[in-house]
């Protein structure tokens, strides 16, 4: 089985993050290196880390938002396989040994994702909603020459609808993406987080990343005329 590394873009998430961070450690297939990206935290992140036995290797950029820290994190790995995920989740013990044995049975396939269940911040054994796909940074495994070819996670006004747009841009290039039926991730669910609630500021991003979809569609359909 081949090895992977894992990127968490982390901000004021000294909170969570002991927990996500256990949460990996307690894979059945353990990480060859798991990068944490500080972007810009005002909270102790260095200590909040501190009691993991995973190796670590942690990095600090000035505020720049999720996907430019996701995309630093990346190019500071150089495992074959490439997991991420956010600093306020939660992995299922298994989680990376099926997707790993997904991506051995389909060479085919750049990335695998699974299906997540959302939770209110400390209660991960109380599920709130329904089970869902997970098409999100949290359940991400991806092969390195595919993460290469799409190129950087780029961050829309507001913060959110980084990975909307990263992933339909990678459905663009033709890149294979799975989505495994079990539920091996899940989501937290927090006031104040970049998940919680509607919000107009917030939602600016959802509506820039329709935008650009349609722009590369125009380009695209104006290419092939």
């Amino acid at each position: 089985m081949r090895s992977y590394g894992v990127v968490i873009p982390a901000f004021n998430a000294s909170g969570t993050i002991a927990e996500t961070l256990r949460s990996v450690a307690a894979q059945t297939v353990r990480p060859e290196l798991v990068v944490i990206v500080d972007d810009g935290s005002s909270d102790d992140l260095a200590a909040a880390i501190g009691g993991t036995d995973l190796p670590l290797q942690l990095l600090r950029q000035a505020n720049a938002g999720p996907g430019s820290a996701t995309t630093r994190g990346i190019a500071a790995l150089s495992t074959p396989l490439i997991a991420t995920l956010d600093a306020d989740d939660l992995w299922l013990p298994s989680k990376a040994e099926t997707q790993l044995a997904h991506l051995e049975r389909h060479p085919a396939t750049s990335g695998v994702f699974c299906h997540l269940r959302n939770f209110r911040n400390d209660r991960p054994d109380a599920p709130e909603d329904a089970i869902v796909p997970g098409w999100s940074r949290t359940t991400m495994l991806i092969r390195r020459e595919a993460a290469e070819t799409v190129g950087p996670i780029v961050d829309p006004p507001g913060g959110r609808g980084e990975m909307i747009d990263w992933i339909a841009r990678a459905r663009e290039t033709g890149l294979a993406l799975d989505m495994v039926e079990e539920v091996l991730a899940l989501r937290r669910i927090r006031p104040g987080s970049l998940s919680y609630g509607r919000d107009a500021a917030r939602d600016r991003g959802y509506l820039e990343v329709a935008r650009l979809a349609m722009l590369r569609r125009a380009r695209n359909k104006a290419g092939a005329g």
